[in-house]
């Protein structure tokens, strides 16, 4: 089995991006992919997020069981506007999970916008995943270990490791916080293995967040030196622990 936990779909007003249906389709077809985490593209406004809210409940509804969705609000916005559309995709939507982007949204996860997001899903008993690498100083990863302290029940992920150019930082968070957990994209395979023999594998994850990476990814995992075991953890069992997918 493989999931997928960091995909997106809609257009990403900050990259100019289209992440189209089409292709997540294509995903699951060419490379056996079992689930996806579907998140929104970013975007600002309220009314925006809500409709690629709406359409990826919509994938959720039409595939069951393969596709999920991940809530991704600008945090920025009026505490009960951000509650309110949060609340909104977890308890009637069904999402699995909130996305913190804070590149395309500016925000700190130590500031008060990033820890009333953290606040709010320990309330709702769902893991975040959070931007990390490029971005920095608000993508650094060692950011997390100050709220992953803070909420030490709240699973919280960071997505693509630090992006190589903060690798480092991954591990030095890791260490310090046994409720960090990473995505493997755009992260090089040797960190991978050396962080699967530290860490554990139980800690990682596998995800695309572009679909046409998708096969980059899995010769990723099935090429540096990890072990039968190791490899099921990263491709479908972490996240099936972590997001509680059936």
């Amino acid at each position: 089995m493989i999931i997928d936990v960091h995909a997106h779909l809609g257009w990403d007003y900050v990259f100019d991006e289209d992440f189209t249906w089409e292709e997540q389709l294509e995903k699951h077809e060419t490379h056996g992919i079992a689930k996806t985490i579907l998140q929104p593209a970013s975007c600002h406004d309220l009314e925006t997020v809500k409709e690629q809210h709406d359409r990826i409940a919509e994938a959720a509804k039409v595939y069951p069981g393969k596709f999920y969705g991940m809530a991704n609000p600008n945090p920025h916005l009026k505490d009960a506007i951000y509650e309110s559309e949060i609340r909104r995709c977890v308890e009637e939507l069904g999402f699995v999970g909130i996305k913190m982007h804070t590149f395309a949204h500016a925000v700190h996860p130590g500031g008060r916008d990033g820890r009333k997001l953290f606040a709010l899903a320990r309330e709702l008993s769902v893991p975040v995943m959070v931007h990390t690498g490029a971005g920095i100083p608000f993508a650094n990863p060692t950011n997390l270990i100050t709220p992953a302290l803070e909420f030490p029940d709240v699973n919280i992920i960071m997505a693509h490791c630090g992006m190589m150019i903060m690798a480092g930082e991954t591990a030095i968070a890791m260490k310090a916080a046994p409720n960090l957990y990473a995505d493997i994209t755009w992260t090089a395979g040797f960190n991978l293995r050396h962080w699967s023999q530290e860490f554990g594998a139980h800690r990682f994850m596998f995800g695309t967040d572009h679909a046409d990476n998708a096969g980059t990814e899995l010769a990723k995992v099935k090429t540096c030196g990890l072990t039968v075991e190791e490899q099921e953890w990263i491709l479908y069992r972490s996240a099936q622990s972590v997001y509680r997918l059936n």
